[in-house]
């Protein structure tokens, strides 16, 4: 068993490059699949959450070889339509090849995703679209079947702007004859990667990144070399990092406009940020101030994968703050392992009450989730004395090295792999929600 052994109330500083995005390179691999030749992807972070992706493809009959941050695929040997649970179960965001294989082959057969258990999230929305794209969808709660049969509709309106809807629809919709108009589609920056990387391989794609997305269907697509976009999260993440130990640091390779919606939290918390280019500088104040409301909302909104963080470094600020996760209904359960480091905070339906506290104290707590395991960490590196991080593998979903990326910044974490030792799971005392 690995986890994280810190000492804690260390001030960070220096500077660190920000890696390529999660949330962008899993669906860009997926889009490879749409390619009857070779794609390369560079910028490519090392996750456990891409390594599951790989499989995908090779199990697909893909070639993947992969040098450094670069992965190159090679789909011209695609020969399989179906992807098996065990597969499927690793990561929510296997769900996204539905709409790559229902591209290439104009059929898919898979199951329900697995992935951190954050809310129910469910798939209706991608069901539905494909369906009233012209695509036949069997789902009987665990197996998901999609065949083509005919174009219905060229236009497709989502309930909610959902990132895995849109991606799935423009995935399946790029090598289909006619025009498709995606309608309240997602907004956010991995949306526009997507489609700046199938646009440089032949798709016919306008409109990405506002709430209309219009698709000619293009014939085929041919090989194409990409750089993933630095990942906004992770940078938000960091961000977070130096708020809460109170450490001035500098971020590089950054995209400052998809940093924008967590701009207001952080100044009102009272840290000057300096932009240079793609470079993004942060300095807090010796105590954080308290932040009225942080409302999570779809892009540009602030984003519900930086809630957890944010709820981290709130907890010592000054006076009480409030959280409201309206994307996910399950997104809070960090809240009872920060509570164990001395964090008072309450939940209440989907919000967090946070009421700073002066200091936190050592402890050893789980990561519940990929963010909600960042803001564990995090609270730890602000803490007195030494605690323990279990469950670290929800972290690697997402961040490369996380421990060595802290490390660089001066905190003290160390990754102990001890397979004798059983996870701890105590309660906090004074647990509230």
């Amino acid at each position: 068993m690995e986890y994280f052994e810190i000492m804690g109330n260390t001030r960070l500083g220096g500077e660190i490059d920000v890696h390529g995005a999660k949330n962008s390179v899993l669906p860009l691999l997926a889009g490879c699949v749409l390619v009857k030749g070779e794609c390369v992807l560079h910028n490519c972070p090392r996750l456990s959450d891409v390594d599951f992706t790989i499989k995908i493809l090779r199990h697909l009959g893909a070639e993947v070889k992969r040098e450094g941050s670069t992965i190159c695929v090679n789909t011209a040997t695609l020969n399989r339509y179906d992807i098996p649970e065990a597969l499927m179960r690793e990561m929510r965001s296997s769900i996204i090849f539905l709409g790559a294989l229902s591209g290439r082959l104009k059929k898919a057969k898979l199951f329900l995703p697995g992935g951190c258990e954050i809310g129910l999230r469910p798939i209706d929305l991608h069901i539905k679209a494909l369906g009233e794209l012209g695509y036949g969808i069997c789902f009987d709660g665990r197996d998901i079947k999609s065949e083509f049969i005919s174009k219905k509709s060229d236009n497709i309106a989502l309930a909610f702007p959902s990132v895995g809807a849109t991606e799935n629809l423009i995935l399946s919709s790029v090598l289909l004859e006619g025009n498709t108009r995606i309608i309240n589609a997602a907004r956010e920056p991995e949306i526009v990667d997507l489609c700046d990387f199938l646009v440089s391989a032949g798709a016919k794609i306008s409109g990405a990144g506002n709430t209309v997305i219009e698709i000619e269907g293009a014939r085929e697509l041919h090989s194409v070399e990409h750089t993933v976009i630095p990942d906004r999260i992770l940078a938000s993440t960091l961000m977070s990092a130096s708020a809460i130990t109170s450490g001035e640091i500098r971020l590089n390779k950054v995209r400052l406009s998809h940093l924008l919606p967590v701009f207001p939290v952080f100044e009102e918390a009272g840290c000057r940020l300096y932009a240079d280019k793609a470079s993004l500088t942060i300095k807090p104040p010796k105590r954080l101030r308290r932040v009225r409301l942080i409302e999570t909302r779809p892009y540009p909104g602030f984003p519900t994968d930086s809630q957890a963080t944010a709820c981290a470094m709130l907890s010592v600020a000054g006076g009480t703050s409030l959280i409201h996760e309206t994307i996910f209904e399950n997104r809070q359960k960090h809240v009872r392992e920060l509570n164990r480091f001395g964090a008072d905070i309450a939940v209440h339906d989907n919000y967090a009450v946070i009421n700073g506290v002066k200091s936190l104290h050592g402890a050893s707590a789980s990561c519940t989730d990929l963010r909600g395991g960042a803001a564990v960490v995090l609270a730890a590196l602000k803490a007195e004395g030494k605690s323990s991080i279990y469950s670290i593998n929800h972290i690697d979903r997402g961040y490369e090295c996380f421990e060595n990326q802290l490390s660089i910044l001066g905190a003290d974490v160390k990754r102990i792999n001890n397979e004798k030792e059983s996870e701890k799971q105590t309660k906090p005392e004074n647990q509230r929600f």
